[in-house]
């Protein structure tokens, strides 16, 4: 399955995201959700986005229309050990079985008709939650930066880290995937690989319970 992005919730208002300006990564462009009460920093590369998320306005958030697709225990990561982590797939009719039994969501911020395809994984909440946009394909985002300093180019893996060990039909949905991968921990974190990890180096975030190599 192609990825359109990840996101990452944070408490700190993004600015652990200037850590990742630090490590070389270019900023891109970043939008306010209206309505769902979040907003962004965001980081582009040639096949995918990285998203730095964080709550702008708490009563969006646990408001009727998006308090029920569940973003706000994802929000609330460190008080109830949800995992933080947000998996968008790109909409492909490959992973219409995935999505078969999703929540619907119609966002403020699209118009009427346009829903995101959501699964919460109420029931193993340190597996990301995972949705899809209701456009077909990736978005080339041709005007975003995408040179960084680090020599980052392409993400060719990640990783999710998930305590709970409880079967799952989410995960057999990704046993052939060479690219998604989710192993059981003692406690949730994320590794992307950028470039079959050519240049050999590794980069950990711990804010993020991040790991990047490259």
């Amino acid at each position: 399955m192609d990825i359109d992005h990840i996101f990452i919730f944070t408490d700190d208002n993004g600015k652990i995201a200037d850590k990742l300006v630090e490590f070389g990564l270019v900023e891109g462009s970043n939008r306010v959700h209206v309505g769902q009460g979040t907003t962004n920093r965001k980081f582009y590369f040639e096949n995918f986005f990285l998203e730095i998320l964080w709550v702008h306005n708490e009563q969006e958030i646990k408001s009727d229309l998006v308090k029920p697709i569940g973003l706000w225990q994802r929000a609330d990561y460190k008080k109830n050990q949800f995992s933080p982590y947000g998996l968008c797939i790109v909409n492909n009719d490959d992973n219409n079985g995935l999505f078969e039994n999703s929540f619907k969501y119609q966002p403020d911020y699209f118009p009427n008709g346009l829903t995101i395809e959501i699964l919460k994984n109420e029931n193993q909440p340190q597996l990301p939650w995972t949705f899809r946009l209701p456009f077909k394909g990736q978005k080339k985002n041709e005007t975003e930066p995408k040179n960084h300093k680090n020599g980052i180019k392409r993400l060719t893996k990640v990783n999710f880290n998930y305590k709970n060990s409880q079967t799952d039909k989410y995960l057999d949905f990704f046993s052939g995937e060479s690219n998604i991968d989710f192993t059981i921990s003692e406690d949730y974190g994320m590794t992307l690989t950028f470039d079959n990890n050519k240049q050999g180096q590794k980069e950990y975030f711990a804010d993020l319970k991040l790991t990047i190599e490259y």
